[in-house]
């Protein structure tokens, strides 16, 4: 026999590999194309109208504006995944409104300027209990509406977003523990705001804060929630009052009280002080809230305290804070004399509507001073799921008392469409 008719030693191997490896990686690189280009397009256009009146020398705004985002998630190939999202606020019609970038000064503000912008783009991987991110994305921590401390700011046309490497893990029983680096925050003033404003009203800013937060929900009365905020604002002045570490704790529990009658109960309590080169005097947040809820009807009354010595106050700088101390955003930061909010809420349906009612009454911590009252009404319904239309009301009356604000009045329509 021809020596060179029988097959060598690293022909059979080089055989062997093709049937053994090849296909596996012509397999992987087919999942791979197919993750890629068989995922998932989302859609989402909101059209809202804003009116608002104050009692002060600028003229009353009104605002027409339309969100749009499209977005696209790709398939899991071995646990990897990829996410954008683009997203533009557009002005319809004319501008008699103050959107903060377009010099329209005398109206007053509606802080929906208009913007095109990669809302997210970020790589995840998902497995062994765990979930990283990589890149542009919102970052919460509790359901809406109540991102107090970190958010996503939903309300707002241009939603806020962070440059950052996030980490969740639920490998412990009933825990999930949280970790988040931000490298950047873009605020809902768009990237069109000149960076070194953002401690008046600004777009992206550079930071270099960490994000700590675990949530246990094993606890017979409730889940509770701990955190560390640590943040380092990079574009701070030299007076920074910006940079802060915030250490909290949260109870939050529901108790079935018979079969169509449920408790419920939340305290809190967090404490802020200055970090890296931040300047500020310790001051403590606290919130009590105690309710109950009756055939799809919740009615409860809250106590949030957010202290200020005159100089120094709590902040929430990077919390949804429009669902917080009012929806005319007269408290948006916390007053340098801190605030003291009792409210009380009420949310039901009305002929399938969801109907939310609240009222709120405002009070200066240092001092107590008279810091006036606001009612807030909200109406919404949403059709087929994927259609969403409402109406919105916030009063705002002010006490000469405390004398920095006056009565503002908030009013808006808005329809949505979300696929």
């Amino acid at each position: 026999m021809n020596i060179h008719s029988r097959p060598s030693a690293i022909t059979m191997l080089a055989s062997l590999i093709s049937v053994l490896f090849v296909p596996q990686a012509q397999a992987e690189q087919d999942n791979l194309l197919e993750a890629i280009t068989e995922g998932n397009v989302s859609f989402s256009a909101r059209m809202r109208y804003e009116s608002v009146e104050q009692d002060n020398a600028l003229k009353d705004a009104d605002a027409l504006t339309l969100r749009t985002t499209l977005g696209y998630k790709t398939g899991a190939f071995h646990g990897f995944s990829g996410f954008i999202e683009f997203e533009d606020v557009s002005e319809i019609g004319s501008d008699n409104f103050n959107s903060t970038t377009n010099d329209e000064t005398e109206y007053s503000v509606v802080a929906d300027p208009d913007s095109t912008e990669v809302n997210q783009a970020y790589l995840s991987y998902n497995g062994f209990d765990t979930e990283v991110k990589i890149g542009r994305q919102e970052i919460t921590y509790r359901d809406a509406p109540f991102h107090r401390f970190i958010g996503n700011v939903l309300w707002r046309q241009n939603h806020q977003s962070f440059d950052a490497l996030s980490f969740s893990n639920t490998s412990l029983p009933d825990t999930k523990i949280s970790y988040a680096y931000l490298n950047k925050v873009h605020t809902i003033f768009g990237h069109d705001r000149d960076a070194a404003a953002i401690f008046v009203k600004d777009g992206d800013v550079d930071m270099n804060s960490h994000l700590f937060n675990i949530q246990y929900s094993g606890l017979p009365i409730g889940s509770l929630e701990g955190y560390s905020y640590l943040l380092d604002y990079s574009d701070a002045p030299d007076d920074n009052k910006f940079s802060t570490e915030t250490y909290g704790l949260r109870l939050s529990g529901v108790q079935a009280v018979n079969e169509t009658t449920k408790l419920i109960y939340s305290a809190e309590y967090a404490t802020q002080d200055d970090f890296a080169d931040g300047e500020m005097d310790r001051q403590d947040y606290y919130l009590f809230e105690l309710g109950g809820k009756y055939k799809g009807w919740l009615a409860k009354v809250s106590y949030e305290m957010l202290e200020g010595d005159g100089t120094d106050s709590f902040q929430t700088r990077l919390g949804t804070n429009h669902a917080f101390q009012g929806w005319a955003d007269q408290f948006l930061a916390t007053p340098d004399v801190g605030l003291e909010d009792l409210f009380f809420t009420v949310t039901g349906s009305v002929f399938g509507a969801k109907l939310v009612v609240v009222y709120h009454d405002f009070e200066t911590d240092k001092g107590s001073l008279d810091a006036g009252n606001e009612l807030d009404i909200l109406l919404e319904k949403t059709f087929k799921e994927h259609y969403t239309l409402g109406v919105k009301y916030a009063d705002y009356n002010a006490d000469k008392e405390y004398a920095s604000l006056v009565d503002t009045e908030k009013f808006w329509v808005y329809g949505q469409v979300k696929f």
